[in-house]
């Protein structure tokens, strides 16, 4: 059975996770971090990042180009959208929910309030003050004005750009913060829609057992 390299509360993992649920895919997890990679782990991952699928004498590193292979070796239910300008779109946010919404406007919250708890460190309360007041309200305005009436962020049906979107929102409630329904009404209500997905509601379970039962 393939193998998944990596923990759950990790919002690159999660997306991979995600995907394998709503794909019915089965598989073994090796719920491991960056901090905790065993030795040889740089030779299937050569940036010694998570999430890395192993299947046999095949390593594949990093969520989009596993996600594109589950796309081909198990297409049913498609994740992404057939029509060109829709898949565009679909990629155009999966890539934008993984270096902006999380990793430049998500993670310092998360870093700073999970992952420095995690591992005996004082949290930089200035880090969390100017993403929290600055970085996230522009990332939240965006998503808010592509959201406008749409179910889903692209096409008609639960999709990549979904799961890649909410994905570091899970990670924004773990750092005990969550989307201000006042201010950002459409997005509130899409990310509580995403999360009440089962595939979804399954890794939250994870990483709270993960993190010791917090938020």
């Amino acid at each position: 059975m393939p193998t998944l390299h990596g923990v759950s509360v990790s919002p690159y993992v999660r997306k991979v996770m995600v995907a394998l649920a709503e794909k019915g895919v089965a598989y073994d997890q090796n719920p491991i971090t960056p901090f905790t990679t065993p030795p040889g782990y740089r030779k299937m991952s050569p940036l010694g990042r998570i999430p890395c699928w192993e299947d046999g004498d095949f390593t594949l590193p990093d969520s989009s180009c596993i996600i594109g292979m589950l796309e081909r070796s198990h297409p049913e239910p498609s994740l992404c959208p057939s029509d060109p300008k829709e898949l565009g779109r679909a990629l155009w946010f999966e890539e934008y929910a993984d270096t902006w919404v999380f990793r430049e406007s998500i993670q310092p919250v998360f870093f700073e309030r999970v992952v420095k708890k995690l591992i005996g460190q004082e949290t930089d309360q200035a880090a969390v003050d100017e993403a929290l007041g600055e970085t996230i309200p522009k990332t939240f305005k965006y998503l808010e004005g592509q959201i406008g009436d749409r179910e889903w962020l692209v096409g008609d049906r639960f999709g990549l750009a979904d799961l890649a979107t909410a994905s570091p929102f899970v990670n924004f409630v773990h750092a005990g913060e969550k989307v201000d329904a006042g201010t950002f009404p459409k997005l509130a209500a899409y990310v509580e829609r995403v999360h009440a997905r089962p595939s979804f509601q399954a890794c939250i379970a994870k990483d709270r057992e993960f993190l010791g039962g917090g938020k």
